[in-house]
């Protein structure tokens, strides 16, 4: 598998994973626009996908299976810097390929990024209470339980109670800089 940036060659691929797993993805996701499948607003993806990496704010990559295949996205994003060297974790996968250990392999991947090549201390994830698959995920890659976040996101058009995890670079923890 491969991790890479969207290109707008993917759009169809894409906006076909994403209708025909809609009834799988909807329940964990902020209720999608009208336009939400459409090239155009797949155009501004690829365009804040691009700013977002050139900017550090964001890593957003789609998984690729060896054949080609799309099977979904992770994103590195809201990364802060200074004393917080920091990131949150979301991702999705296509039905087809959900619980077959493509999301693990990125999400570990994607730890070592950013721990590795992006210097951070501390990944975050949140997820519905009621999502066992994505909790499993999350603890299994070395996310750490850390509370519920009230009222956290507006999830298929509710505000939803979000279970939030972390993963912490383990040389890191209770170190200072200073001294």
């Amino acid at each position: 598998m491969v991790l890479r940036p969207p290109a707008m060659s993917d759009w169809r691929a894409w906006s076909a994973l994403r209708r025909d797993s809609a009834e799988f993805l909807q329940p964990w996701e902020p209720t999608w626009a009208a336009d939400h499948l459409s090239r155009r607003a797949f155009t501004s993806r690829v365009g804040w996908a691009r700013h977002s990496i050139a900017t550090g704010t964001a890593v957003p990559l789609f998984l690729i299976r060896h054949d080609g295949a799309l099977l979904g996205a992770i994103t590195l994003d809201n990364i802060r810097r200074g004393p917080a060297q920091s990131g949150t974790t979301g991702y999705w996968i296509g039905q087809p390929f959900s619980r077959q250990g493509y999301m693990r392999e990125a999400v570990q991947a994607m730890v070592q990024f950013a721990f590795g090549a992006l210097d951070l201390s501390r990944i975050e994830a949140g997820c519905l209470p009621e999502n066992t698959p994505s909790r499993r995920l999350l603890e299994g890659c070395g996310y750490k339980y850390e509370g519920v976040a009230q009222s956290y996101l507006q999830i298929n058009g509710r505000w939803r109670n979000h279970v939030l995890y972390a993963n912490l670079r383990l040389d890191r923890r209770g170190r200072t800089d200073a001294g």
